[in-house]
This record gives C-alpha cells, structure tokens and sequence, in this order.
C-alpha cells in the first residue's frame, strides 16, 4: 500500500475541473515554516486540542477542516473519524500536510486546494466542520459566504466548530484589552515590534489588515446561515471558539426519497 493518502471522491467538477479555486493572497506558499513555528508553539496546541474536545470527533465522522495549513487539526482528527479533507489556498501548505500524513500513514487524509467561500465539495458530505485561526482572513462577507459553504457541506445534526480571533478594534473592555496586549507583546521584542507595529497600522489604514469579527456577530452569522445552537467560548488572549450545527431537518433528498418510497407502497 502507498503511503500517500487516498484520493477524495467527493468534488464539485465543472468540464472535468474542481471548481472553486482561487489565488493566494497572503503569500502562505512562502511562509510554510514559519507557521509551522506558529502551530507548534505552546498556545496552538493548547487551540487545537480544545477544537478536538469540542468537536468530539466519532468514528463515522467526515470532517472538512477549512483554512488547514500544514494539518494542525486535521491531523489531530484523523485517527479518531472515518475521513478528514484539508482544504487550504495554498499548495505548498497542503504538500507539507500531505508529507507529514505519509510520514505517520494517515491514509484517510486528503488535501484540497481550493477558496472556502466556493468549495468544491458535494452537498451534506461532511459530518463535522472545524477550523482554526482562517477565518480572520476574510472580512464580514467572505466570513458569511464560507460559514453558507459550510453549512451546504454539512449533513443535517452535522456540527461546526471555529476557532479564531475574535475581537474588534473598539471601545469594548475585552477588545481594548486584546488590543493593548498585542501591543505589549511587540514592544518587547524591541525595534523589530516597533517595525511591526507601524507596519499593522500602515495595513490598517490601507484596509488590509486582518478583520477578526467579535464574538457577538459570529453568533449573529452563525444564526443568519441557518445554523442553531450557536455559542461563543472566549479562550486566551484574543481566541475564541464559536460552536453550532446544521439543523436536524429532513434533506430535500430524503424527503424525495421518502415521498418515492410511500407512493410504491400505496
């Protein structure tokens, strides 16, 4: 048996193509180690093993984990459930996660390249969706069209668990705390903060900095896609975990299916 994971059935094709897909803006091709630095720090791992507990991951779970990266989570959740999709923009990411699944012979593990606001992934597919720290990376609408994709992919009961920053640049106590801890933290590592701070506000300015949502509008999103049971558990620093799940209603199919089943027996 090869040690590269299996090959996922499950895409969206447009002319034989996945659909879905689009450019890396950030430039995470480039910056595969030093995330890697990032996520195994003490503070993501502590990130990731939270996201596993809430999720609760069961044996016939599918999982779409958005936003992977190199497999923080997704590798954390592969042993425990039947299938995990690990869906990034960047290439370089996700060749890095498919390495390090062969290297532990995760064979359920399949990377996919594509954009979370399109993602090429058949409806109710998933059972379980989960991220962490990606979400930042759109603004408020991206964020709504990701959370819309994610709720398509998930079956009806199916669960969502998000994990990133969830703060504003506000007048809010929290928010005015996080902000003047990230501050902090830069100004002790000397001139080289310093740098990074004009640098964040230059992007500020210029409407390219990260746009985290505060807690309060992921509960907002969550309920406006249709989700229920939505809650926000604020962790360290500027972390939160926003949990929900796809109502347990009866899919068209199933209805369908049902509607088919009743007309042959009468």
């Amino acid at each position: 048996m090869s040690g590269k994971p299996a090959t996922f059935h499950g895409y969206l094709t447009t002319n034989g193509n996945a659909v879905g897909m689009a450019h890396d803006p950030y430039g995470w091709d480039e910056r595969v180690e030093a995330w890697e630095d990032v996520a195994e720090g003490e503070a993501f791992l502590a990130l990731r093993d939270r996201i596993v507990e809430l999720a609760a991951p069961q044996a016939d779970d599918r999982v779409v984990d958005l936003g992977a990266g190199t497999g923080l989570v997704a590798l954390a959740l592969a042993p425990c459930v039947q299938e995990v999709l690990a869906v990034d923009l960047s290439e370089r990411m996700l060749e890095r996660l498919e390495a390090l699944a062969a290297a532990d012979h995760v064979m359920n593990l399949h990377a996919l390249e594509a954009d979370l606001r399109t993602l090429p992934v058949e409806d109710e597919w998933a059972t379980l969706v989960v991220s962490n720290y990606a979400f930042h990376h759109l603004n408020d609408a991206g964020k709504e069209l990701a959370l819309s994709e994610a709720r398509r992919v998930l079956r009806p009961g199916g669960r969502l668990v998000v994990c990133d920053m969830m703060f504003s640049l506000s007048l809010d106590a929290r928010d005015r705390r996080v902000v003047w801890e990230k501050v902090v933290a830069m100004l002790r590592r000397g001139p080289a903060g310093v740098v990074r701070i004009l640098r964040n506000a230059c992007r500020l300015v210029a409407g390219r900095w990260e746009q985290p949502a505060r807690p309060e509008t992921w509960v907002e999103m969550l309920e406006a896609r249709g989700f229920v049971d939505a809650q926000v558990e604020l962790l360290a620093h500027e972390a939160a975990i926003a949990t929900a799940r796809r109502p347990k209603a009866t899919s068209a199919a199933a209805r369908a299916r049902a509607g088919r089943a009743a007309a042959s027996g009468s």
